[in-house]
């Protein structure tokens, strides 16, 4: 996978890790860094299980999951509660 693409898997991965963990007001900046070190994540977990994506958005999936993994783990370090009360 080409630098371009890349950074656009993680901006898409970082984006919808946001949504999901409701970690708003990350910025761009942010969204691309936890996608990258997201797809990084995703793409080891993914190998464990011999699972490789193909297609665009099967390495945006892999990196999401990566992602919310990370921002889920950050939140539990920080002592901060995921979802909104």
């Amino acid at each position: 996978m080409d630098w371009l693409t890349f950074i656009i898997v993680g901006l898409i991965a970082g984006w919808l890790a946001g949504i999901i963990t409701r970690a708003r007001g990350l910025g761009c900046l942010m969204d691309i860094v936890v996608g990258v070190i997201g797809a990084i994540i995703g793409g080891y977990l993914f190998s464990l299980i011999d699972v490789a994506p193909q297609s665009f958005l099967g390495r945006v999936a892999t990196a999401t999951v990566g992602a919310v993994l990370l921002l889920l783990l950050l939140n539990a370090i920080a002592g901060k509660p995921s979802g909104r009360r």
